[in-house]
């Protein structure tokens, strides 16, 4: 999920500084991978407290807690998977979008 991340979202925010050469390619990734890990670090823990209980309440499954993991396991595939082939294939998709679906879709299941 993280590298569908990186390779997705970060051509957003450097492709036109890239393409104006107001930096390089390797400024770019040095830029990108500074402020990435900034804000996974920084900012994480609040996004994966609400990916984790503010769509689905753990409180439901809390008689099978195999089948939670399972299914949140099942779901970070599934969006990582997607980002990969969306990546692959230059689409435009949205990552936020793709972890949400994905845990309502187990949800819904589950």
């Amino acid at each position: 999920m993280a590298w569908g991340v990186g390779a997705n979202d970060v051509a957003n925010a450097m492709g036109t500084s890239v393409g104006a050469k107001a930096i390089t390619i390797k400024q770019a990734i040095i830029i990108a991978m500074v402020f990435e890990f900034a804000g996974a670090y920084l900012a994480g823990g609040e996004v994966t407290s609400t990916i984790r209980k503010g769509i689905v309440d753990p409180e439901l499954l809390s008689q099978d807690p195999e089948l939670l993991v399972y299914g949140m396991m099942s779901a970070l595939l599934a969006a990582g998977l997607w980002l990969l082939i969306a990546t692959t294939f230059g689409w435009p998709v949205s990552t936020t979008h793709s972890i949400v679906g994905a845990i309502v879709g187990f949800a819904s299941v589950g």
